[in-house]
Parts: structure tokens; C-alpha cells; sequence
């Protein structure tokens, strides 16, 4: 799969990660940051699916 068909990391470069292990710029967790590049587009969308609901707990 070509570089452009890959699902795109959520990174906003601000790296730092919280007491619970989870990046207060990206939510993903450390290790779902470690193993972004060997996961597949669907593995990836799975992730982006945590982030979405780790990041609409961090705004309530």
C-alpha cells in the first residue's frame, strides 16, 4: 500500500503523556504510538476510534 493510501496519524506534535499513559496533543496511548507504523489502515482506524472517544472524555 502506498504512502498515501495510509490512514493518516492523528499526531499534532505536542508530545507528552498524561499520568494514565495517553498523549494529552494525539490521546492515543504510548503504545498505540509505538506501533503506528506496523499497524494496517483498519487497525489504524481502530485507534483513531479510541482517540475520538478518549478525547470527548477529555472535554467533558
Amino acid at each position: 500500500m502506498s504512502v498515501a493510501n495510509k490512514v493518516r496519524s492523528p499526531c499534532v506534535s505536542i508530545c507528552a503523556l498524561n499520568e494514565e499513559g495517553v498523549c494529552i496533543g494525539c490521546h492515543r496511548s504510548g503504545d498505540e504510538i509505538m506501533s503506528w507504523m506496523q499497524l494496517n489502515n483498519d487497525e489504524r482506524r481502530e485507534v483513531l476510534r479510541l482517540v475520538a472517544e478518549r478525547e470527548k472524555k477529555a472535554l467533558i
